[in-house]
């Protein structure tokens, strides 16, 4: 699926190396086409008062589009 530049999208696995969880939400922030056609993006996570706290790259199929039926919520990383 692709999506659009500097929308909130939220993870769909877990990313332990950055302390980041499934449903973690995110800002993207730039896209990229590996050699082999594969979709990825460079994302932005930022605490809950906006100070960024990891940039990294993940496939496409690690996000998943925000829904009206979620409710956000916060977490101790």
């Amino acid at each position: 699926m692709k999506f659009d530049l500097y929308t909130d999208v939220m993870l769909a696995c877990d990313l332990p190396e950055h302390r980041l969880r499934r449903g973690d939400i995110v800002k993207l922030v730039d896209h990229h086409v590996a050699p082999d056609g594969a979709q990825g993006y460079s994302i932005e996570v930022f605490n809950a008062v906006g100070d960024t706290i990891a940039v990294t790259t993940v496939p496409a199929s690690a996000l998943e589009v925000l829904r009206q039926d979620e409710v956000l919520c916060v977490r101790t990383i």
